[in-house]
């Protein structure tokens, strides 16, 4: 069994009978839009699953945030000497109790799953029509009663099979779904960077020779993911069907909800 095999049986086709689950419920109920439901459903419940680990990352980071006047000193102390410089950085992260890897180790484990969440997304709106949707399900349904031989691809007037770059075809409403999707990626970034207060001391001038402080490289990868990361997401929405952008616009909403959460919990606790 090769890789490919394995990741489609572990992960893709376990993923693919839970959206066929929400879709046999919904369809049950004959509720309009199944499908956009479904994906809605999918995309909060692996929101949920993945929330513990979100919410480590966050803490994570607001820590971080409030060493980093610290973590400045100590460059400037022993700059030169990175051997120094790791090993007292070392000693701060273990005085407080951090590890800043497992921070790293969170959002790694979550890659498969999300790749995996895609690419289920992407194989149900590879081809548009009914007869491939069929096929597919016959192919990777665990049961009989999930092999749905109908799909509705529209919710709330779009096609979730269409690609906004098709407007010319089907609509210049379908350009608002590139213009969403960059919106609220560039929210999630804002909120999420807004849930890890900088300290002020980070922004004042140095008292030695009273220049401006130079921006680390954290700080100006965030400044440029702050644009460049939304205008990605919103071209590949642009170029991929409307469902993949569903998909996203919904995992954003949940990522800013929880950053917002996150944010009035540390208030709390000031």
């Amino acid at each position: 069994m090769n890789i490919g095999t394995l990741f489609n049986t572990i992960l893709i086709q376990p993923i693919f009978n839970i959206l066929l689950v929400f879709m046999f419920v919904l369809s049950t109920w004959r509720i309009p839009g199944a499908l956009g439901f479904s994906i809605i459903g999918l995309t909060a419940l692996f929101r949920l699953i993945f929330a513990p680990m979100y919410k480590k990352q966050i803490e994570m980071a607001m820590h971080m945030e409030e060493l980093r006047p610290q973590l400045e000193k100590i460059q400037k102390k022993y700059k030169g000497n990175a051997q120094k410089i790791q090993q007292e950085q070392l000693k701060l992260y273990q005085a407080r109790g951090l590890n800043p890897a497992s921070g790293c180790l969170v959002g790694l484990l979550q890659i498969p799953l999300v790749i995996a969440l895609y690419q289920v997304l992407l194989k149900v709106f590879e081809k548009d029509g009914a007869k491939y949707f069929t096929d597919l399900t016959t192919q990777m349904a665990y049961t009989n009663f999930l092999r749905i031989k109908s799909i509705d691809p529209w919710f709330f007037g779009f096609n979730l099979a269409y690609t906004p770059s098709q407007f010319q075809q089907h609509g210049l409403h379908y350009l608002l779904i590139p213009v969403i999707t960059a919106a609220l990626q560039y929210w999630q970034i804002a909120s999420t960077q807004k849930a890890t207060p900088k300290k002020q001391e980070s922004a004042e001038k140095d008292t030695k020779d009273g220049k401006p402080r130079e921006e680390s490289f954290q700080e100006v990868f965030q400044k440029q993911s702050k644009f460049m990361f939304p205008m990605m997401v919103g071209y590949f929405s642009y170029i991929l069907p409307v469902g993949l952008a569903l998909y996203w616009n919904v995992f954003s909403l949940f990522s800013i909800f929880q950053a917002q959460q996150q944010k009035t919990w540390k208030t709390k606790q000031k």
